[in-house]
């Protein structure tokens, strides 16, 4: 098994404790540098960060939200001065203010480190080309994955989003090994090879791929079989969020897919009950929270991420590496959608209509609210042969009620460059 930094990553438990501890305290030190972060350290009993005497004492630290961010923005959560600030990103707003992460030079390469070790960890390496789809802009996704590449030693295809017949030329052309981009982008090129196989244009295929990385939206096993098996590839499911940092600043899982890995000399991670607060045992889901024990210019403390997730094991993994790994993301705190008393995720959507024989990667889930009564209406593309009442009566025994529905034609429903927009909430009158 190859790693990037191996010391770092075959650490002890009780190395990975005393770096935490220390870790911790200097995050708490740079946060309470900010004068306005102050009464709400003291109302747990924190005044300095010599107050916190063993990991034990981050229970008594108050937990930080993406509120608590938009309401410091721009900068309002910087612990630098700006003249130490090389560069920022933010997510998209669509739901508010955004969300801002500045950072420093040495974040900058803490952020290149943690990628590098990603890269690494999905057998990419020296002389690999990869190309990277997601967007270069205040995303941090494209970003993130440039600054990786120019720490291990890839070769950058810097691609960017869009344009999917131009991205598979470039992967043609530049032998292009590995890509990262967003899971539900995937099928868009998948069609396009399907249609030139069809069609006797060419093979259908990229010979040269062997590895997909993919953030930024949650994705069933039967979603990654199915773009294992057509691009012949290795799927990888990457961590990271703008509030930590950016992509890949978390962890990612390694070739034996059994958990995600957590970079634990950068962030301590606790799984929290999203209703008390309260920690809960390893391997029950709760929500999970980071704390940055490097950052300079944003630390976090306690970031309570809506990611709902477990703690699947503690123990030295197959591939050698000995941080907790996390179970793949289930949804969301904010993302559960009750209706007629059943609570599910889109993912658990995605993992019953794969299991329908004809039925193809693009779906929809459109919540109707009528007077404070919700419907819910699942349309979904298939292939000719397959019926809505098919779909309906499987997703019935999967999720325990039943939806409406109806099968689209293949390439009817809309589709998006960036993640997909899987649910669309109308209010009728």
């Amino acid at each position: 098994m190859a790693f990037w930094n191996e010391k770092a990553e075959t650490l002890s438990r009780d190395e990975y404790a005393a770096i935490q501890l220390d870790g911790l305290r200097k995050s708490l030190r740079r946060v309470l540098s900010v004068p306005e972060n102050r009464p709400r350290y003291a109302a747990a009993g924190i005044s300095s960060a010599d107050d916190v005497k063993s990991l034990d004492d981050l229970y008594r630290l108050p937990f930080l939200s993406k509120e608590d961010f938009r309401l410091s923005y721009p900068l309002g959560m910087c612990t630098v001065p700006r003249s130490e600030l090389r560069e920022i990103h933010m997510s998209s707003g669509s739901t508010g203010t955004p969300v801002v992460m500045g950072y420093t030079k040495n974040d900058l390469n803490q952020w290149a480190e943690t990628m590098a070790r990603c890269l690494t960890m999905a057998g990419l390496g020296q002389g690999d080309v990869f190309q990277i789809i997601p967007t270069f802009g205040l995303f941090n996704g494209g970003f993130g994955c440039y600054h990786g590449c120019r720490k291990a030693g890839l070769f950058a295809v810097p691609a960017s989003s869009g344009n999917t017949e131009r991205q598979i030329r470039l992967m043609r052309d530049f032998h292009v090994t590995g890509f990262c981009s967003v899971v539900s982008y995937v099928p868009r090129i998948i069609e396009l090879l399907d249609a030139e196989l069809a069609s006797g244009g060419g093979d259908g295929d990229i010979k040269s791929l062997k590895v997909g990385i993919f953030g930024s939206e949650t994705f069933s096993d039967k979603m990654r079989k199915r773009i294992e098996e057509r691009l012949h590839i290795e799927c990888f499911d990457i961590y990271g969020m703008t509030e930590t940092g950016g992509i890949g600043t978390t962890g990612q899982d390694c070739k034996a897919h059994c958990g995600i890995h957590v970079w634990e000399d950068q962030y301590i991670t606790e799984i929290v009950d999203p209703v008390t607060g309260e920690p809960v045992p390893d391997g029950e889901y709760g929500e999970v929270v980071f704390t940055s024990l490097t950052r300079e210019a944003v630390p976090i403390i306690r970031y309570r991420t809506h990611d709902i997730s477990r703690i699947v094991s503690r123990s030295r993994c197959a591939c050698g590496r000995t941080s907790l790994r996390l179970d793949r993301i289930t949804g969301r705190t904010d993302d559960m959608l009750i209706v007629k008393g059943v609570n599910f995720y889109p993912r658990q959507v995605e993992q019953a209509l794969m299991e329908i024989p004809g039925v193809k990667d693009e779906f929809q889930i459109i919540l109707e609210d009528r007077h404070g009564m919700l419907d819910v209406t699942i349309n979904v593309e298939a292939e000719p042969g397959v019926t809505g009442h098919t779909v309906v009566k499987h997703l019935k025994e999967r999720l325990g009620f039943t939806p409406k529905g109806d099968v689209f034609p293949v390439g009817s429903l809309p589709r998006t460059e960036g993640k997909a927009k899987r649910v669309i909430r109308r209010t009728l009158d």
